[in-house]
């Protein structure tokens, strides 16, 4: 890897990690003004925890010793002592291990919001630790190690494709969806639930969340793009021949913006108004839903791709009231919901090989095995660990810790000091 590119991946390292406090930020401006400490400090908790867990042994369950295509070898270079004395390669695959641990943290951090203002921080980091080391480490080698299932489901059935998920509909955001729905079930719901039950403490501090992470997803979609290898041509990485950095950037761009306007037209139309909380929650979805297809639609179906996630998860954010789920932060019709979008899209609109752009019905068929098979095994494994977590030491803050306040009651703290004293 030349020094350019690994610049830009460094960079795009650093974009990817700035993205967990931008959803600390964006989750803690939601919330009521006493959980936002608690909110905040459950993503900066997976920053510390999960980040450590994937240099132990994470990115070897992710990379290594595959066995049959389902886990890694956890103690195959524990630590990554041999990785990091090879003159040769250390510095892009150490690298590489610093990119792939942003996703590994922001995958988790994003479950949080389904039980916002009821969660004990205890209880949140061992769910964390237990949910990455079963779930999200071995996902992650399904969708992207070469020797992964999914990598190679369209090879293994004979089919002319393969399951795409350029950087994470199904590993970050399908998974973390499901693992939301599973909590939320497993927590049961806030006091006083109905809709209306409270409103966003902070509304610029949720603007400012989403910016951030509109800011950091360029990285997280195209920071991949320094290891592209051409198949003609001598040059390699994002400048290379072929290289789909410049797609990827504009799509990112392009579907993000056309999901803002898809969420508020459908604000307007149901409630009159169009919101600056609901422009956020837009963006954020669209760019859920461009996540597993930035280097693979045409930017005109990437502009519709946009509309379509806007204005579904707009409409799908209000199923926690009518199915009676208490989705604190709307993770399930947000990051679900888009996540399934983006990824069942592709089955549609992949460039050459959508259903529809030249490609026949083995596309649709991949993405939809691939994301229903992370859907059902994400919350399959994350019910089992909150019910346990919630019957040994308990996961949810007793009634009156939760009306008191959790900030208060689990952390000691305020979020805000409205009265000094002299």
């Amino acid at each position: 890897m030349d020094s350019g590119n690994l610049a830009w991946y460094i960079a795009a390292t650093a974009l990817v990690l700035f993205m967990t406090p931008g959803v600390a930020f964006f989750y803690g401006g939601l919330v009521k003004a006493k959980s936002v400490v608690s909110m905040m400090m459950m993503s900066f908790g997976s920053m510390g925890l999960i980040a450590v867990l994937w240099i132990l042994y994470g990115f070897n369950m992710q990379t290594a010793d595959w066995w049959s295509g389902v886990l890694g070898n956890p103690f195959s270079d524990f630590g990554l002592g041999t990785m990091a004395s090879d003159p040769d390669s250390a510095t892009a695959n150490l690298t590489s291990v610093a990119y792939g641990a942003t996703f590994a943290i922001i995958t988790v951090a994003l479950i949080s919001g389904a039980i916002a203002d009821r969660a004990k921080f205890g209880s949140w980091m061992i769910f964390a630790f237990l949910f990455a080391t079963i779930d999200y480490f071995a996902v992650a080698g399904w969708v992207w190690n070469t020797n992964g299932w999914i990598f190679n489901l369209g090879t293994n059935l004979g089919f002319s494709t393969e399951v795409i998920d350029y950087a994470g509909g199904t590993a970050v955001n399908i998974n973390a969806g499901a693992a939301a729905l599973a909590l939320a079930l497993v927590l049961g719901k806030r006091v006083g639930f109905q809709k209306g039950i409270s409103k966003p403490h902070n509304v610029p501090l949720v603007l400012l969340g989403a910016a951030i992470l509109w800011f950091g997803w360029f990285g997280f979609n195209a920071g991949a793009a320094a290891w592209f290898v051409p198949t003609e041509g001598d040059a390699q990485g994002i400048a290379g021949i072929g290289s789909p950095a410049g797609l990827i950037v504009l799509n990112t761009l392009g579907a993000t913006a056309a999901a803002v306007l898809g969420w508020i037209i459908i604000e307007k139309l149901k409630d009159g108004k169009a919101t600056s909380v609901g422009a956020a929650s837009g963006a954020v979805a669209g760019l859920v839903a461009i996540t597993p297809s930035c280097a693979n639609l045409a930017p005109g179906w990437a502009l519709l791709l946009g509309i379509i996630a806007g204005a579904v998860c707009a409409l799908a954010v209000e199923l926690k009231w009518k199915l009676g789920f208490d989705d604190s932060l709307d993770v399930v019709g947000v990051h679900l919901v888009g996540g399934l979008i983006g990824t069942l899209y592709l089955g549609f609109f992949a460039t050459d090989t959508g259903l529809f752009v030249g490609g026949n019905a083995e596309q649709l068929v991949l993405q939809l095995i691939a994301a229903v098979t992370v859907l059902v095994f994400s919350f399959v494994v994350a019910y089992v660990i909150g019910f346990a977590i919630e019957k040994t030491i308990g996961f949810r803050i007793k009634n009156e810790d939760e009306i008191a306040g959790v900030d208060t009651t689990v952390h000691g703290e305020e979020g805000y000091a409205l009265a000094v004293e002299v």
